[in-house]
């Protein structure tokens, strides 16, 4: 029986194989990257299937094979069984995949939130940070509540080796890795950590808003490609108690913002693109009484072709699901709800 791998057809496409060590990367998106050093198109050699979470292009070895050469893919596997010649010897390419470094799952939700609350009770809020939220529309109280932090950019090993005397729990938790046989935390770049929540209020991962990025500023703290490290699932973040109509944007702080100034409960997906977890929790939304989930994402979704169809499989996904939805639209001057409320009506109201 002939058995292929993603690193089996890599170098047949002339795709680049991973840093050192790693078990997934990104490469340029043959379907939406049109920018210089864009890199969309996740890969992941341990479960031998690729996806962009901008475009959703996305399956398996012989879909991705199958796109690359333009060969249809019911005659991809006879195509690679005579170039890879896997009755006989495979010829082995130039430069052999590094090892894949091994990763554990997520661990359960109150074991990382157990962990994730003692890291930022040994994290303080730079003061740059807290003006930053201020002018987002929050109070020094509620920036409190919601738990931001600074990033710490050194000190790690130590801070992992105090949760752990501590009695946390470190392994599964994504952020957290081993380096020389000792616990430490991925976090390289100065930034605000952001708790993910769930409807109890407990923290199922973290996002880092990046100081100084250009593009995707908003990033997931994951530990994924790291010895003993773990990846971030994607989470749906839930500021306020769960009503009988949420309304539905992107990302989490954005969430906090809204429902601080409005009172509404509010869900964040990563992205129009990112659903799994949305579609995970639906069922659990249902129990709790939500029946509508308007959607609010910036503004910008009207013009994106990428951010549209994500739209569109989000529109059916809420609709086989059983929940009414609907749109809010606002003054496309204000991208986001939380700059539209902020900007057009508190601040209005205090001028």
């Amino acid at each position: 029986m002939d058995i292929f791998h993603m690193s089996d057809i890599i170098p047949l496409i002339g795709l680049p194989y991973p840093p050192y060590g790693r078990s997934n990367y990104n490469v340029p998106c043959p379907c939406c990257d049109d920018e210089p050093h864009a890199k969309h198109l996740n890969i992941n050699l341990q479960k031998d299937v690729f996806r962009c979470p901008r475009c959703g292009f996305s399956g398996g070895i012989f879909d991705l094979y199958a796109y690359y050469t333009g060969i249809a893919r019911e005659e991809v596997r006879d195509a690679l069984i005579a170039r890879l010649d896997v009755q006989g010897s495979i010829p082995k390419p130039e430069h052999v995949p590094m090892p894949v470094v091994a990763e554990v799952p997520p661990t359960d939700i109150a074991s990382r939130s157990d962990t994730y609350t003692g890291l930022l009770s040994k994290l303080t809020l730079a003061s740059d940070h807290r003006q930053n939220l201020r002018n987002r529309g929050l109070s020094d109280e509620e920036i409190d509540r919601l738990g931001y932090r600074t990033t710490p950019v050194v000190g790690m090993q130590t801070i992992a080796r105090q949760l752990q005397s501590s009695g946390y729990y470190l392994s599964g938790v994504p952020g957290f890795y081993r380096k020389d046989g000792k616990w430490s935390f991925a976090c390289e770049s100065r930034g605000i950590l952001i708790p993910v929540r769930d409807s109890k209020g407990r923290i199922q991962g973290m996002q880092i808003r990046r100081d100084n990025a250009a593009r995707r500023k908003f990033r997931w703290v994951s530990s994924t490609g790291r010895t003993d490290g773990c990846k971030a699932e994607g989470w749906v973040h839930i500021a306020g108690e769960p009503r009988n109509m949420v309304l539905l944007t992107e990302g989490p702080m954005k969430a906090d913002v809204i429902h601080y100034l409005t009172g509404q409960t509010v869900l964040a997906v990563a992205g129009v693109n990112t659903l799994t977890q949305l579609e995970l929790i639906l069922p659990q939304l249902h129990e709790q009484g939500v029946e509508r989930i308007m959607t609010a994402f910036d503004m910008d979704f009207m013009e994106n072709p990428h951010v549209q169809g994500g739209y569109r499989t989000l529109v059916s996904l809420l609709s086989d699901a059983g929940f009414r939805y609907g749109t809010y639209l606002w003054d496309p001057r204000y991208k986001g709800l939380d700059d539209y409320v902020w900007e057009h009506c508190f601040q209005r109201q205090l001028s």
